[in-house]
């Protein structure tokens, strides 16, 4: 059977207490509705631009986000470069589809999700022959960037028994004894050394981990997108694949790169949450409980948490398309649900975060 080898570091301790650290405040942040939404949206499109970036697509991000919003239409571009945005889309509707079906049940990573992600990633880029299909021809991993040659994938005939080999260790004891994070990275690794398909193996290999750490409770309400991470800078992301083979197949080096990733990540949303310290009032006001705000009293709301205090004018600046009717019911719902405290009179009114 498959046995990994490495070594958990100094580094690698460190890393997955800060990752522990972040997961344990931001699954516990009682965000509003609207705002949990606005945050797993612009994940969700930093998955699919830097995922797909960093693979040569030429998509800029506002066009990535009008595709995702199925504009693509207005998208001047390679159709190409259209179709792997669309399908790394499906690809991320498909993980959300398992990790939904794992909140009933058990649900393990299984060979069939692996076809099936690279077949969604590969819907249209690739002949119907090879997606979703282990491949039949040889292949090397290039550098994107570069061009550059990173290591060379073992022959095709070796491709079934490498994968029913890796598998049977990500399903057995052993292999669910290794910590979740690192069980990621090494899921990771392997399936871009082994390049079970002839091309798409990146995102699919990236798939795979997200979704296994989707199925592991690493999900932190979806506002994470390690591909930013990698897309930064890809010749530390392609040195630190290639790294593996040099020292080699040591996977040390691999994985302190690839939980630091995760750990920055996870760091700069727990920032972001902590940021919106509403959280805590909300805590403090009502429990805990989410409370429904429309687009417009989280607007309201937002101004006042970044400015401190909001006057009647800048409400109507705020919301100029509406009338000062509807602005002062919006404050008047905010201020029964606990939110804001209403002080002054007529023209001095000013309204501010409950304390």
């Amino acid at each position: 059977m498959y046995i990994p080898k490495f070594v958990i570091t100094s580094a690698i301790l460190k890393n997955v207490g800060l990752i522990e650290a972040a997961k344990e405040v931001i699954d516990t942040a009682p965000l509003v509705p609207a705002w949990e939404k606005r945050f797993r949206d612009e994940a969700r499109l930093k998955i699919v631009h830097h995922g797909t970036h960093l693979e040569g697509n030429g998509l800029e991000i506002a066009e990535v986000e009008r595709v995702m919003q199925n504009n693509e239409d207005v998208v001047v571009g390679r159709d190409r470069d259209v179709q792997e945005v669309m399908n790394y889309r499906n690809v991320m509707e498909y993980i959300d589809k398992i990790a939904e079906q794992s909140k009933e049940s058990e649900v393990a990573l299984t060979q069939e999700m692996l076809k099936e992600i690279h077949r969604l990633t590969a819907e249209r880029v690739l002949p119907a022959n090879e997606a979703g299909i282990f491949r039949a021809v040889k292949v090397v991993i290039r550098n994107t960037s570069t061009g550059e040659i990173t290591f060379r994938p073992p022959p095709p005939i070796e491709v079934p028994y490498l994968i029913d080999d890796f598998f049977a260790w990500v399903q057995s004891s052993v292999g669910k004894s290794v910590h979740p994070l690192l069980r990621a990275g090494i899921l990771h690794y392997e399936l871009v050394r082994i390049h079970p398909f002839t091309d798409a193996n990146g995102r699919m290999a990236r798939a795979m981990a997200l979704l296994l750490l989707m199925l592991e409770g690493y999900q932190v309400k979806k506002f994470f997108a390690l591909e930013e991470y990698y897309d930064a800078h890809p010749n530390d992301y392609y040195e630190a694949l290639k790294g593996v083979e040099i020292a080699e197949g040591d996977l040390t080096n691999w994985l302190e790169y690839f939980v630091l990733g995760i750990a920055i990540e996870f760091s700069r949303v727990k920032i972001l949450v902590q940021k919106l310290s509403l959280d805590l009032r909300l805590k403090n006001t009502i429990g805990g409980k989410q409370i429904a705000l429309n687009e417009r009293q989280v607007k309201l709301v937002e101004f006042i948490e970044r400015m401190g205090v909001l006057t009647m004018t800048e409400g109507r600046e705020l919301l100029p398309d509406l009338s000062d009717d509807t602005v002062l019911r919006d404050l008047r719902d905010l201020t029964d649900k606990g939110l804001v405290v209403k002080k002054g009179k007529t023209k001095g009114v000013r309204y501010y975060l409950k304390n």
